[in-house]
């Protein structure tokens, strides 16, 4: 049974659509990554899975029925913006969300946090701040966990500790779905949803996504001057070491270019990178 999904989800505000006909699900035991560009609509699409904003049209389950307070309780939610009070120690938000959402007994914080218990939460750093989100969202043993933007801002090494917590709370059964607009994040996550000007424009694994797609390689002892020819040619082209990749023009057109500019450069065929998939996939989506 799906955790929580969502059918031909579509919100307005006033005459712009930030959702479009969105089909989303998450089973346990699965994480399943939102992926989109700032704007994309992942933070409305969240809003409306979880009952937090009614949709304009389409129909949301969350654990099996609507997604009313009762069942909200029964999620570990971290907003964008991580949802600690700054004025409250970070024990204090921990006892005031578990009691929010109903938990019993007495909540403790993991032992590599319980240093930070008396601190404000307003005090720590981000990559602590997050961390300390997402054992407060534990605390009360959900049965799912919706995280928007749980790494956003902080560095490598706080951004890999939340991936295995992650992984291990999914590990022991609950489902996840988990937003970001990090590309290099998609390999932690079971399944994809791509999202451009709230739609759908892939969804799968990311070896379903990212497919046969390929890309123009340009190998050449001139790279700096091969890139400015072709961006000035208005193609979506990226440096990988010294080698130029486009993204958006086919070898011949390449060549052209590169023949127009007196430049040479041995044109390939090579396949494309996640990264440059979602770019294509962005690009080609209307605005």
């Amino acid at each position: 049974m799906n955790q929580i999904s969502g059918a031909g989800l579509t919100r307005h505000f006033g005459d712009v659509v930030a959702v479009s006909s969105v089909d989303v699900a998450v089973d346990a035991g699965e994480v399943v990554g939102m992926v989109g560009a700032n704007g994309s609509g992942k933070t409305t699409l969240i809003r409306m899975l979880l009952g937090l904003l009614p949709p304009t049209s389409g129909t949301v389950k969350l654990l099996g029925g609507a997604p009313t307070r009762e069942a909200r309780a029964r999620v570990g939610y971290v907003p964008q913006m991580g949802g600690l009070y700054d004025d409250l120690t970070v024990a204090e938000n921990l006892a005031f969300t578990f009691a929010a959402y109903g938990g019993h007994g007495r909540a403790t914080l993991p032992e590599d946090l319980a240093p930070t218990a008396g601190r404000l939460a307003g005090d720590l750093s981000l990559g602590l701040r997050r961390r300390a989100a997402f054992a407060i969202a534990l605390a009360h043993d959900p049965e799912l966990l919706v995280l928007d933007e749980p790494t956003s801002g902080v560095d490598p090494l706080a951004s890999a500790r939340l991936w295995d917590a992650i992984r291990g709370a999914v590990e022991r059964g609950l489902g996840a779905l988990v937003t970001t607009h990090h590309m290099s994040e998609a390999g932690q996550c079971d399944r994809l949803i791509v999202l451009a000007a709230g739609r759908v424009v892939a969804h799968g694994t990311q070896r379903q996504i990212v497919g046969d797609t390929q890309v123009v390689e340009v190998q050449t002892g001139d790279w700096e001057r091969v890139f400015e020819t072709l961006d000035a040619a208005g193609a979506l082209v990226s440096i990988r070491g010294r080698t130029v990749r486009v993204i958006d023009r086919g070898p011949d057109e390449v060549q052209e270019a590169l023949a127009r500019a007196h430049v040479e450069g041995r044109v390939s065929l090579e396949p494309a990178t996640l990264d440059e998939t979602f770019v294509r996939l962005t690009a080609d989506s209307p605005a």
